[in-house]
């Protein structure tokens, strides 16, 4: 949590003993959440953001890793709501992830993408009054290009490009 954008933020596991054992256990477990320095943590459910509940998890799943079986791990939009050096570590960790597993993630922002082992675009267009979606993949200097067009919206300045590139040889 402290290098995603919630630093000074507390994530706790309340276990409340049952006064049964049943068939999930002999306690109900509750995940706890303080955002930001000084608040007290409260359920997860109710304090935490879209955003926040993503990075979260995929803090949970790095700090999991190696502990759990499954080969694929998907991410939608878990970048929602940050960015500059946040961007940079969701990055980074997604591609720590995707070390032991696949892991596939939807995003838009450049500082993510340009970490993925492999980079697809998701278009859309209307074809015969029908929308229809396209994936390519991207390589070379269209991934360059795609990054760029991330960054600013603009796929052929050289600004844009400059960066984009530095983005992928960091």
């Amino acid at each position: 949590m402290q290098t995603l954008g919630m630093a000074g933020g507390r994530f706790e596991v309340a276990l409340t003993p049952l006064e049964a054992i049943g068939p999930h256990g002999a306690e109900a477990v509750e995940f706890l959440v303080a955002g930001h320095p000084g608040a007290s943590p409260k359920p997860v459910g109710k304090v935490a953001s879209g955003g926040e509940l993503s990075r979260m998890a995929l803090a949970i799943s790095v700090v999991t890793s190696r502990l759990g079986t499954a080969a694929t791990l998907i991410f939608d939009e878990v970048d929602s709501g940050i960015g500059g050096q946040v961007a940079h570590t969701v990055g980074a960790l997604l591609r720590q992830l995707g070390d032991d597993r696949q892991v596939l993630a939807v995003t838009h922002l450049a500082q993510v993408a340009a970490c993925g082992h492999h980079h697809w675009r998701v278009s859309k267009r209307l074809q015969a009054d029908q929308t229809v979606s396209q994936l390519d993949a991207l390589s070379g200097e269209d991934r360059v290009r795609e990054l760029a067009r991330m960054l600013d919206g603009k796929q052929d300045s050289a600004v844009s490009l400059a960066h984009a590139r530095e983005l992928l040889h960091t």
